[in-house]
């Protein structure tokens, strides 16, 4: 979900393209018509051009005498990320909601969430061991570009670890709320998915809520108290 940070002039040409429509259709706009509008040599702007396209932020398509421009998902997701990051100083950080549809994983939060390493965080950090085995909920495009936003909550970090030569990735764990359950937000460091997001509680989720693939679910996220600490499983 990383987002790399540009330099103040290449985030202008993104927010000008932005504001004319170039984030569901190509903008006709040539280099000399640009820098005019930026204030800056023809030169420039054509550099700033070709630095956008090479990062991926930009498709350029040839049109004549100009050229189309249009925003990708990455050039999206910057303009986003500033947004976000202006509201945050503005109003600081405030809890969010999302709506999203359950769907099976591959399995492998049931080994991550039992390795010890991870287990002795959690109770430390959460104050509770996880049911092992994370409930996954896809999110529609929309609802995953406002998961961005997470980044201002206050997350509670687990650390990555090396264990007998392999290397385990952190993560990071914020407060939330699922069908008006309390749970955790779960954002390894390394995610294999940007539509889908993974949640950890005490219990067995899907079982509790009476969840199965396809059902809707509504989740709150920076809500709801720290779950209560379970039981330990036979440790």
């Amino acid at each position: 979900m990383a987002v790399a940070r540009l330099p103040r002039e290449s985030f202008e040409v993104l927010k000008l393209l932005a504001a004319r429509g170039a984030r569901e259709a190509p903008v006709f706009l040539s280099s000399r018509e640009l820098g005019e509008v930026l204030g800056v040599s023809q030169q420039a702007a054509s550099q700033y051009l070709i630095a956008l396209t090479e990062k991926g932020y930009l498709e350029r398509v040839l049109g004549g005498r100009k050229q189309g421009l249009k925003l990708t998902a990455s050039g999206t997701q910057v303009l986003r990320k500033e947004l976000h990051e202006l509201r945050t100083i503005v109003e600081g950080a405030q809890p969010f909601d999302l709506e999203g549809t359950v769907v099976s994983g591959l399995g492998e939060g049931k080994y991550y969430l039992s390795i010890p390493g991870y287990v002795s965080q959690f109770r430390r950090s959460l104050g509770y061991e996880p049911f092992p085995g994370t409930l996954n909920v896809r999110l529609a495009p929309a609802e995953a570009s406002r998961l961005e936003n997470v980044g201002a909550i206050q997350g509670v970090r687990i650390e990555g670890f090396q264990d007998q030569g392999r290397t385990f990735g952190g993560a990071t764990c914020y407060p939330s709320l699922l069908n008006g359950t309390t749970c955790h937000l779960i954002v390894p460091d390394r995610t294999h998915y940007t539509d889908v997001a993974e949640f950890i509680a005490p219990v067995e989720l899907r079982k509790v809520l009476g969840l199965h693939d396809e059902d809707r679910v509504r989740i709150g996220i920076g809500k709801g108290a720290p779950p209560a600490v379970p039981t330990k499983r036979g440790r």
